[in-house]
């Protein structure tokens, strides 16, 4: 009887097992303000832990986080949504106000 529900099992995961398999990987760059360790503390801490999140890359010199996904099981909306939850809004192009303070710097008017 052992053996018997031993061999259920293993057929039943050899059926669970190979959708795991065929994930459909994405990556996307997000643009997220890095201040300090702690904020990539936080985000390693929760957005790792997102459904479908394989993998996390933050870099605080060009204030990004990569992040790899199976797109059968989240998308980009639904990530920006779990950044703003941790009050890190996650954009997928860079701040203006870079923008807007070179341009005080430069004095065109």
């Amino acid at each position: 009887m052992k053996r018997y529900l031993l061999v259920l099992m293993a057929l039943c995961a050899l059926c669970v097992y190979p959708s795991y398999g065929k994930t459909e990987k994405s990556t996307v760059t997000f643009y997220v303000d890095l201040h300090c360790q702690n904020c990539i503390d936080k985000i390693y801490k929760n957005i790792a832990y997102e459904k479908g999140v394989k993998d996390l890359q933050c870099d605080m010199k060009t204030q990004t986080v990569t992040v790899t996904y199976d797109s059968a099981k989240t998308d980009v909306p639904t990530l920006q949504k779990a950044f703003a939850a941790i009050n890190k809004p996650a954009s997928l192009t860079p701040k203006t106000e870079n923008k807007d303070e070179k341009h005080e710097d430069h004095h065109h008017h």
